[in-house]
């Protein structure tokens, strides 16, 4: 449902958060997140670039949020590297569909209710959950 550079901008984007606004080198996010480098690099500077997160050079630099994570969702986090495209008017470009058929309206439906969902879920509630299941760590 959601493209790979989305999940690994998910990826960073809690193991950032979890650390409790320190900042996190690039090294360090590779190790925690699993993501490819080469790739991370890119999402993290999309989300610099959006002004999700700011890098800071040298020692004791890496990368934090700009966003407080109570109000950073993961929804926002999608829309700033991929967002869901949802289907505004025909795929197909027929003329003679001045609304969306059964199949593409339905669709839509099913895009706009993972919008919804993942509207609802802040970055702070990832990593501050009460599962015994830490995101992006191995368990004891």
């Amino acid at each position: 449902m959601i493209s790979k550079t989305a999940e690994y901008a998910l990826r960073a984007v809690a193991c950032i958060a979890s650390h409790g606004g320190v900042p996190v080198s690039a090294n360090a996010l590779f190790k925690q997140t699993k993501v490819p480098r080469r790739y991370l690099t890119r999402v993290l500077q999309d989300l610099c670039a959006a002004g999700l997160c700011d890098s800071r050079p040298g020692p004791g630099g890496g990368y934090e949020l700009t966003k407080p994570i109570g109000k950073l969702t993961i929804l926002d986090v999608i829309n700033t590297v991929d967002p869901i495209e949802r289907i505004r008017k025909c795929p197909l470009g027929l003329k003679s569909h001045k609304r969306l058929c059964p199949l593409h309206s339905e669709l839509d439906k099913a895009y706009a209710a993972t919008e919804a969902a993942f509207k609802e879920v802040t970055i702070e509630e990832l990593v501050n959950s009460t599962s015994p299941i830490i995101p992006l760590c191995e368990s004891a």
